[in-house]
């Protein structure tokens, strides 16, 4: 039998809570829905909220079939929100809204990633954050993006912007920087600019271009994300990896102090004492007061 549960009211069917979805540390759905409930109310819902979601499911783990969702799944509750998102021009299509625990713990039954714009639901194309995706190109690690994240933070902060970090529970780290409401494609112009810039005054570690052949050995500094139609992990996601890894935010002494990458590696059983720690290190993005206006683009 499928165990039912309530969540704030709801009815909640959790399936197969002893299987096991990280065969490399042994840890099954029961252990991520957990980690979902004990990280949700203090920092995970935060972050969802008001932003419409798409899911990346691996139902059968990280080795199985994955497949990446904008559309509501089959069987999504009723009380479940949706919202209206443009596809384009003359189009638009629902997607689901994770407003509460309640949903929350459904759609992670699903076992999924989560993943969201840089706008809120009130106003699609309006971006309230950018976005900086730091990918290294082997042999470059992460501890190569902390140095052009360093590069970045600075430069940012000469244009009176302020940058977070968190793992991007991968390979690689993402900047995010809260922004009084702009278009989103302003926003992909200034974060391309500086990109650019990056590469300019550090050509030995950064390329700003995707193409495959530039970026052995060099960090690709990922501005793409802030286009309307893209989405970017979700702080504390697990992530679809040989472990449960989670994009983790971080403390700048941690990057400044990065000298392997598994300091910058962080599991779901790392999260709790993390946040008992630190708190949300990602809270300043949803704080209106943090929110700064997006320079003219150079």
């Amino acid at each position: 039998m499928t165990p039912i549960t309530e969540v704030e009211g709801r009815r909640l069917a959790l399936s197969n809570l002893d299987k096991v979805l990280y065969p490399a540390t042994g840890t099954t759905k029961g252990e991520v829905l957990h980690y979902y409930a004990a990280t949700a109310a203090v920092a995970l819902l935060t972050h969802l909220r008001d932003r419409p979601v798409s899911f990346l499911r691996y139902p059968d783990g990280p080795d199985g079939q994955r497949f990446f969702t904008k559309n509501p799944p089959p069987g999504t509750p009723s009380w479940v929100r949706t919202t209206p998102v443009p596809r384009s021009e003359d189009k638009s299509a629902r997607q689901v809204v994770v407003q509460d625990l309640a949903s929350l713990m459904w759609a992670a039954n699903l076992v999924v990633e989560f993943h969201t714009p840089q706008w809120r639901t009130d106003a699609p194309g309006t971006a309230d954050r950018m976005v900086f995706d730091l990918d290294p190109g082997a042999p470059a690690t992460v501890v190569e993006c902390c140095a052009v994240a360093v590069w970045l933070r600075e430069r940012l902060a000469a244009d009176g912007l302020a940058a977070y970090a968190k793992t991007s529970g991968s390979k690689g780290l993402h900047l995010l920087v809260p922004l009084e409401p702009a278009p989103a494609d302003r926003v992909s112009a200034y974060a391309k600019g500086l990109a650019v810039e990056a590469e300019q005054e550090l050509p030995e570690l950064v390329v700003h271009r995707m193409t495959r052949a530039l970026r052995p050995g060099k960090v690709f500094v990922d501005f793409s994300q802030n286009a309307a139609s893209k989405t970017t992990a979700a702080p504390y996601t697990l992530r679809a990896r040989p472990e449960p890894t989670v994009s983790a935010p971080v403390t700048w002494p941690e990057i400044e102090e990065c000298r392997t990458p598994e300091e910058l590696t962080f599991l779901a059983g790392d999260m709790g004492g993390r946040l008992e720690r630190y708190g949300d290190l990602l809270g300043p993005l949803v704080d209106p007061d943090r929110a700064r206006p997006l320079p003219v683009a150079r």
